[in-house]
C-alpha cells in the first residue's frame, strides 16, 4: 500500500525481475510506446510550468516549440539544453513531474535509436498510474507470494481498502523524496502528511489487526539529491538535523 508515486509497482517489477520470470525482449519491447510517451509527458509539464513560474527560455527558437510528436527528438533535446527548463526541472516541486524525467531525458539519444529497445532499468523507471487492484504470483524458495499492487491516489483507494481482511502482511512504501512535493489530487496538501496520515489509517483498520505491517521507505537516492538545495526543515518545522 501507499500514497501515489511512491513506488509500489516499481517495487512489484524489481520482485518480477529478481524472483519471477523478469522480463522477455518481447515484454520490454512492449513499454517503448510507453517510455516515449513518459518523455513527452515531462516535457510538455516542464513547458507549462515555464509559463507559471514566469520562467524564460535561455534560447529564443525554444519559446517556439510548443508541442511535438515522436520524430521531433532534436527539439526536445534542443529544449532539456536550455539553461530555462533546467531551471524549472530544478523547481520540480512546484509543480508535477515524473521522478523519472532526468533519467530519460539524459538518455536521449540512446532512447531515439531506430533500434532501441527498454533496458529493465528503463521498465523499472517507466511511469504508469495504477488503477484497481492487480495480483501478481510468484515462487521463492518453492513458496508462493502473492503480491497484489493498488491504485495510490485517493479515487483508487476505496477501491482496495476493504478488500484485505486475511492479507499476511502490509507492505507500506513511503517515497522519501516527497517531503516537499505536494499532491496530484490537491495542491496544498503536502504528500508525506498525506503517507502518514494514509499509514495511521491503515495499521488501525480492524481488518489488518493480524497482519504483519512492514514499512518500506523509497526513493532514498532522489532524497540524497534533493536535501543539497531543498531543506527538510522548511516543510517539517520540528526537523532539527
Amino acid at each position: 500500500a501507499g500514497t501515489g508515486e511512491s513506488g509500489k509497482s516499481t517495487f512489484i517489477k524489481q520482485m518480477r525481475i529478481i524472483h519471477g520470470s523478469g522480463y522477455s525482449d518481447e515484454d520490454k519491447r512492449g513499454f517503448t510506446k510507453l517510455v516515449y510517451q513518459n518523455i513527452f509527458t515531462a516535457m510538455q509539464a516542464m513547458i507549462r510550468a515555464m509559463d507559471t513560474l514566469k520562467i524564460p527560455y535561455k534560447y529564443e527558437h525554444n519559446k517556439k516549440v510548443s508541442m511535438f510528436e515522436n520524430p521531433y527528438v532534436d527539439a526536445i533535446r534542443s529544449l532539456w539544453n536550455d539553461p530555462g527548463i533546467q531551471e524549472c526541472y530544478d523547481r520540480r516541486r512546484e509543480y508535477q513531474l515524473s521522478d523519472s524525467t532526468k533519467y530519460y531525458l539524459n538518455d536521449l539519444d540512446r532512447i531515439a535509436d531506430p533500434a532501441y529497445l527498454p533496458t529493465q532499468q528503463d521498465v523499472l523507471r517507466v511511469r504508469v498510474p495504477t488503477t484497481g487492484i492487480i495480483e501478481y504470483p510468484f515462487d521463492l524458495q518453492s513458496v508462493i507470494f502473492r503480491m497484489v499492487d493498488v491504485g495510490g491516489q485517493r479515487s483508487e483507494r476505496r477501491k482496495w481498502i476493504h478488500c484485505f481482511e486475511n492479507v499476511t502482511s502490509i507492505m507500506f512504501l513511503v517515497a522519501l523524496s516527497e517531503y516537499d512535493q505536494v499532491l496530484v489530487e490537491s495542491d496544498n496538501e503536502n504528500r508525506m502528511e498525506e503517507s502518514k496520515a494514509l499509514f495511521r489509517t491503515i495499521i488501525t483498520y480492524p481488518w489488518f489487526q493480524n497482519s504483519s505491517v512492514i514499512l518500506f521507505l523509497n526513493k532514498k537516492d532522489l532524497l540524497e539529491e534533493k536535501i543539497m538545495y531543498s531543506h527538510l526543515v522548511d516543510y517539517f518545522p520540528e526537523y532539527d538535523g
